[in-house]
């Protein structure tokens, strides 16, 4: 009998990101299931991003887009049955994608497939993370990657002018059609966050916080839970394993606390410019 491949596209938007597509790509290249495509969506980078790129067998178009449309953009181009979206500070532990396929393929109702992230890197904000990410295991805070490509099509892809928890958008829009997508394989993902400094974490939430409001409107029955500041904090102080490493949890607490001022500030920034535009 003979053994079922479907094809995979997987689609990573770039912008100077030299330092770590080539591990991205690795990871790809080493995976245990063959069959797939990949996409780069780039934003005119310029370091070696497109040169390092080149050396690998993968599709490259070049756009100005933010992060959302890059993605809508390589989904466009995608002729697979299932799509991966990733980022390009990302390793794929090698069964990443086979898992996602063998379980995609077993359940017709899964539209959607929760992988696993962990945080690397050997900074104090990358450990606190990492610490952090641990605790969202089964939340509302996690969000697929893997789906099956109709049902991305159907939604139309992620929200263009969203960018505020953007990764949510598509896996919320599946849902409301009656599909799970909140099945979760083992294989993890390990998100390089090592060239992070708070300062630029910081200014990426105050960023993201300009669109907080539209976010909110139209994904209101998860948002309540995802900017409530109060559950947030409910999923460190709740568990036992939170009070184990005191000086990642008094981090934690910072970080998430100075994020929720960052993302409040962009937010009101928006809002201020907007009446003024008036």
């Amino acid at each position: 009998m003979k053994k079922i491949t479907p094809l995979v596209s997987v689609i990573i938007p770039t912008y100077n990101s030299g330092r770590t597509i080539r591990q991205c790509l690795e990871s790809l290249r080493k995976q245990t299931y063959k069959n797939i495509e990949i996409i780069i969506v780039d934003k005119f980078s310029k370091d070696k991003t497109i040169e390092i790129a080149k050396k690998y067998n993968v599709k490259i178009i070049q756009s100005n887009a933010e992060m959302s449309e890059a993605r809508n953009i390589g989904l466009k181009e995608a002729k697979g049955k299932y799509i991966l979206f990733i980022d390009a500070d990302m390793i794929l532990s090698p069964k990443v994608i086979e898992e996602c396929v063998k379980l995609a393929e077993k359940d017709e109702r899964i539209g959607g497939i929760v992988i696993p992230e962990i945080t690397v890197g050997k900074t104090l904000l990358t450990k606190i993370r990492k610490f952090e990410r641990s605790f969202y295991e089964n939340t509302e805070i996690e969000a697929a990657r893997f789906f099956r490509k109709d049902l991305v099509l159907k939604v139309n892809g992620y929200d263009s002018d969203i960018i505020f928890y953007e990764d949510h958008t598509i896996p919320q829009k599946i849902e409301k059609l009656g599909y799970n997508v909140k099945a979760r394989i083992n294989a993890v993902i390990y998100h390089d966050e090592s060239n992070l400094t708070f300062w630029k974490h910081l200014k990426k939430k105050y960023y993201y916080g300009k669109t907080a409001r539209k976010y909110l409107r139209k994904y209101t029955s998860h948002s309540l839970k995802q900017v409530n500041m109060f559950y947030r904090y409910s999923l460190f102080l709740r568990n036992r394993r939170f009070y184990s490493k005191p000086l990642l949890a008094l981090g934690v607490i910072v970080l998430k606390s100075l994020e929720y001022v960052a993302s409040s500030l962009g937010c009101l920034t928006e809002l201020i410019l907007r009446r003024y535009r008036r």
